[in-house]
């Protein structure tokens, strides 16, 4: 009988924020992306409800993927960083949008791979965000000359600390859309409710969540198992997405969906954030300084509930299911009088969980080798 072969391709296995995922060099990888898409759905064991015959983790968050390549020559990033969304159970991959919580992870495996020089105490690593275009700079522990990810800091939604890796996203607005506010409007009527289309980070249409009979308190569980709200809440974002000229958004994860309420906390803002056919069980990073935007410009949806100052960098506290994100955002006037954002940052962590190779059949990159 002939063997069946394997390829192998080299990986490593990291979380970043509160997503994880397999990361690759983009040269070890097909360079068309349909081929690179039946590879990694090959990868994460996709489609399959449970993934059971790959990486992937049976959820949105834990069905990930990276690619990472050293920016060429004469281009302002030491760094490219391509995200890929595979889809779980559809015969689907998604290279539409950004993955802030996997950006994370850039800056440490970039440095790792030799793509970056690591510096003493901190290394700066300057990362374009390929899908949408966004600059990122990503700093990065490195004490020695090498990367650590032990540290003190807590993200929810992450058990135990590890080393803090600040996110500042340089030119954080329009990358979708080309505009702050696609519609043109701090608000727009759809389907009957009020939403703010924003596109700061991630583009994402905003709605009060008592406008759709919550609180935007409530659970994965709650919000996922009321059908009609997610059947609702769905027809308002493929509507949203043609209002903001982005087409039709049947089958996409851009744009999300996000609803906000008054904070616990008494500051700040509470949020949940759709990907976009469940609740993410925490914050992504981009669509909540999407959110956390909303709250800092006048006449959105989230202007008269979220609780914050009038100052020009503000951090504004985003209550999640898991519990609290910050973003820090600054604000700006723009050419014409009106507020604008004038950049975006978080604090994430990554760990660095398995480097090894990672086993395909042979047929699916046919010629790669065995």
């Amino acid at each position: 009988m002939r063997p069946v072969l394997q390829t192998a391709i080299p990986c490593t296995f990291m979380r970043g924020g509160t997503s994880r995922g397999p990361y690759f060099l983009r040269g070890d990888l097909p360079a068309d992306r349909e081929a690179a898409g039946r590879v990694l759905q090959a990868v994460m064991g996709s489609p399959d409800a449970r993934q059971i015959n790959g990486l992937g983790g049976a959820t949105t968050l834990t069905s990930k993927t990276v690619m990472v390549s050293k920016a060429e020559a004469g281009q302002p990033q030491q760094v490219d960083y391509l995200f890929a969304q595979v889809n779980v159970d559809r015969d689907l991959v998604d290279w539409g949008p950004t993955c802030g919580n996997m950006l994370a992870g850039i800056g440490p495996f970039a440095i790792e791979n030799g793509l970056v020089p690591a510096e003493d105490g901190e290394t700066k690593v300057l990362i374009r965000a390929v899908n949408t275009g966004a600059l990122i700079e990503a700093v990065v522990q490195t004490p020695g000359g090498r990367v650590t990810y032990d540290g003190d800091t807590a993200i929810a939604g992450v058990p135990g600390t590890a080393a803090p890796i600040v996110l500042n996203f340089a030119d954080a607005v329009g990358g979708a859309t080309g505009k702050l506010m696609p519609t043109g409007n701090p608000k727009d009527v759809i389907e009957g409710i009020e939403v703010t289309c924003l596109d700061v980070a991630m583009p994402v249409v905003i709605a009060r969540a008592k406008d759709l009979g919550k609180t935007g308190q409530e659970t994965s569980a709650e919000l996922d198992g009321d059908k009609d709200f997610m059947a609702r809440i769905e027809r308002i974002r493929r509507a949203a997405s043609l209002a903001m000229g982005m087409g039709d958004a049947e089958g996409r994860v851009i744009p999300k969906f996000a609803i906000v309420g008054e904070p616990k906390g008494g500051t700040g803002v509470a949020a949940r954030y759709f990907t976009p056919l469940a609740l993410h069980e925490a914050m992504a990073v981009t669509g909540g300084i999407c959110i956390a935007s909303a709250c800092k410009l006048p006449g959105t949806v989230a202007a008269g509930i979220a609780v914050v100052n009038d100052e020009a960098r503000e951090n504004v506290t985003l209550e999640h299911p898991s519990g609290v994100m910050d973003a820090v955002i600054t604000t700006g006037t723009a050419a014409d009088g009106s507020a604008t954002i004038l950049g975006g940052g978080t604090l994430r962590t990554a760990r660095r969980i398995m480097k090894g190779e990672v086993y395909i059949p042979a047929t699916v990159w046919a010629g790669h080798g065995a």
